[in-house]
């Protein structure tokens, strides 16, 4: 099964309500032999995870390089994915530096359509979550300014609504 093919079944078996959107996804990646990729120039499927401590009380965000803003870990899809899942479970384990990772569930918890600059125009975001290990020690990768953990009633002050969204579908999937 290709990474597309994945794509399409995760996103038919998707019940988290955003009927709309996964639709959308589903229409785009029919349209769009190469939505995986990131030089698919309509837009493409990228992979995210909301890396959560061990006790249930905080997430692990990373200060973007270039857009600076707090944010789950997560990308473009490579290659050597064979899942959607493992996209997420790797951009997170890349990301956090973090070995260890496991997801909450196989399915995401939520999905989230952003535009981005020009040559591409979207990131269909499949935003998963994934648990930390217990003594779990985070390692800044190149992509980042900075990781953080913050407890859940931090989030708000520090990142965007699309973060908030996936934080509240993680607790509630918790």
């Amino acid at each position: 099964m290709s990474l597309h093919d994945d794509a399409v079944r995760v996103l038919k078996e998707y019940d988290g309500g955003q009927d709309e959107l996964r639709g959308a996804y589903l229409d785009h990646l029919a349209s769009h032999p190469d939505a995986m990729w990131k030089a698919c120039g309509a837009g493409h499927l990228t992979a995210s995870a909301l890396v959560v401590d061990p006790e249930h009380d905080r997430v692990l965000l990373t200060l973007h390089r270039k857009l600076r803003m707090w944010l789950q870990m997560g990308g473009h899809c490579e290659p050597q994915d064979g899942t959607l899942a493992g996209a997420a479970l790797r951009e997170a384990t890349e990301e956090s530096g973090i070995p260890g990772l496991r997801l909450l569930r196989s399915g995401p918890v939520r999905l989230d359509r952003h535009p981005i600059p020009a040559p591409c125009h979207w990131h269909l975001d499949v935003q998963y979550a994934a648990l930390a290990p217990e003594g779990a020690t985070q390692r800044i990768s190149d992509e980042s300014l900075d990781l953080r953990w913050f407890a859940y009633d931090e989030v708000a002050e520090v990142a965007d609504a699309s973060v908030v969204r996936l934080l509240e579908r993680t607790r509630a999937a918790l």
